[in-house]
């Protein structure tokens, strides 16, 4: 197995594609849709740096994995499937996450929160091939309520249900997640084999650290996660996790990107004017 990964500086996201090397067989996680928000406009650079990537190495696209509807960046899932294939899956409890922003924006556009916008909708303990890499799933929820963890051989990819360990773990605010369930989940992927390497989707950089980081291991966070290490108990997390969380402003993206990632990276249909548009509910959040 091979994981590279790419790093976008404007999002904080990491996607990452991991390779069988023997078939050539890939998968991409949690790709990147490019957004201006001041001009409403999307592009493809950083999803097109993924696909010249796969082009070059001669590989062939299988999965396009999502860890949950991304709050912070938009996803690149339903242009790349356009341009080289690939299954977009996600987790069943997707369309949990759906039914609830459908109310959230009112949408009256055709969309049916079912799940059915996705190839594939995950359960936990399902299982996916990359070629012939091994992988399962687990429902890690508490972020929000759809969270995945794909196992894929000795690396799990985990989303933003755990940080880099100066950095902690993911917020527990947004509509349907939960700080305990959060607890729960973490503590459930540090019941992985100690050496399981973890790949984060997002790193901000903790203070004092110099340099972007995503790869640590189990054991790493077990040992020394500022939030969920050893010893940390549930209600001591709890507690930390909801008053800090009282203390953080909304996302920048995640009006914007709810309504594309519900729809696994598509945009809503376009009006008679040829023109897709976004809506931004006021004082409703």
């Amino acid at each position: 197995m091979h994981i590279k990964p790419f790093f976008d500086k404007a999002t904080f996201t990491v996607t990452y594609v991991v390779t069988d090397t023997a078939t050539k067989a890939c998968a991409i996680v949690d790709p990147v849709l490019d957004f201006d928000a001041a001009a409403g406009r999307t592009s493809h650079a950083s999803a097109d740096n993924v696909i010249a990537y796969i082009r070059d190495q001669g590989l062939r696209l299988e999965w396009i994995l999502e860890t949950h509807a991304h709050a912070d960046h938009l996803s690149a899932g339903s242009y790349i499937k356009s341009v080289i294939g690939g299954k977009i899956a996600i987790g069943a409890h997707i369309v949990d996450v759906q039914k609830i922003f459908t109310k959230v924006f009112n949408l009256k556009d055709g969309f049916v929160p079912d799940g059915t916008q996705f190839d594939v909708l995950f359960k936990d303990g399902d299982t996916l091939a990359i070629g012939g890499l091994k992988g399962r799933v687990l429902h890690t929820p508490g972020h929000t309520p759809a969270c995945l963890t794909y196992v894929i051989e000795d690396a799990a990819f985990v989303g933003d249900t755990l940080f880099m360990p100066d950095y902690g773990s993911a917020r527990a605010d947004f509509p349907g997640g939960d700080a305990r369930t959060l607890y729960r989940s973490m503590r459930r992927i540090l019941e992985l084999p100690e050496g399981t390497r973890i790949f984060t989707c997002h790193d901000y950089k903790a203070a004092g650290r110099s340099e972007f980081a995503w790869e640590s291991t189990v054991e790493d966070q077990r040992r020394s996660n500022i939030h969920v290490r050893d010893g940390i108990s549930e209600e001591e997390f709890v507690a930390m996790r909801t008053a800090r969380d009282k203390t953080l402003g909304m996302p920048q993206l995640i009006l914007p990107s709810i309504q594309v990632n519900i729809r696994a990276g598509g945009l809503p249909p376009a009006e008679d004017n040829g023109v897709s548009y976004l809506k931004l509910p006021l004082n409703s959040l």
